[in-house]
């Protein structure tokens, strides 16, 4: 059996993915790629991902694309360690519910302040050519960063973007009452939670946890994640935005 992943640390995705593996005691090579450098748009990375994008899980020659699929595809076929998927047919069914919710609404979300935060002065620093090319190269994300551009996404995105996420807030309080928690299922955590983890984590590090301080369910929720045995393996030097980029943390250091 033969694992590799090719990933980014800061990558949310990937950090879904990183979860399972650890989780699951799986053995894996790991290659991390530098998104900025343009790893993911080198033609041998595009031969195993047309799409450019992290992560990518190659299995005994078998590749397998999009962290969402990749997350039920090691519960498939790597049965030891804890499955993240209930037995009970409706409670599964809820929980892909809430895994296409947490695709659709806060995944995409949440990339409108970090790139505005973090990545932003890396653009900037290129010519606007050069920053054409670049969104040019990246089909799944063309337009995204296109509406970005040099300067920024506007105030009205960034409005729009946190309103999601309130909204995803309030969903995870609902699940997690509707459950009885601490996870947005019951009891144990599911691939809904780890769907959701990276989110919660980032915008806890970009100084947005203001947005659950009435909601202690929700704090907790992200405690019980962190206390996982997968989390510290998942998260290791450099996943978080604010060890990556210097300027973002003094930046959120002086709000």
């Amino acid at each position: 059996m033969a694992l590799t992943l090719f990933n980014a640390p800061q990558s949310t995705c990937s950090q879904r993915v990183r979860f399972v593996l650890a989780a699951k005691r799986l053995a894996f090579e790991e290659h991390r790629l530098d998104l900025f450098a343009g790893d993911q748009l080198k033609p041998s990375y595009l031969a195993l991902n047309p799409n450019g994008v992290v992560p990518t899980l190659v299995h005994d020659g078998a590749v397998v694309i999009d962290s969402s699929v990749i997350m039920e595809y090691l519960g498939e076929v790597f049965a030891e360690g804890p499955r993240f998927v209930p037995a009970d047919p409706v409670v599964r069914a809820r929980m892909r519910s809430l895994m296409r919710f947490i695709d659709e609404v806060p995944a995409p979300a949440i990339r409108v302040p970090s790139y505005n935060l973090a990545f932003l002065p890396h653009f900037q620093a290129m010519s606007e050519e050069a920053f054409r090319a670049m969104a040019d190269s990246k089909p799944l994300r063309r337009e995204f960063l296109l509406a970005m551009g040099r300067t920024g996404f506007p105030e009205a995105e960034m409005t729009l973007a946190v309103k999601r996420l309130e909204q995803t807030v309030v969903r995870m309080d609902e699940a997690i009452a509707a459950s009885g928690g601490p996870f947005l299922l019951g009891r144990d955590p599911s691939l809904a939670d780890i769907s959701l983890m990276p989110v919660i984590v980032r915008m806890d590090d970009i100084r947005l946890a203001r947005l659950w301080a009435s909601r202690p369910a929700v704090a907790a929720w992200l405690d019980a994640i962190r206390a996982q045995p997968a989390f510290g393996p998942t998260y290791y030097a450099g996943s978080l935005l604010t060890e990556k980029y210097p300027h973002l943390r003094e930046q959120l250091a002086a709000c």
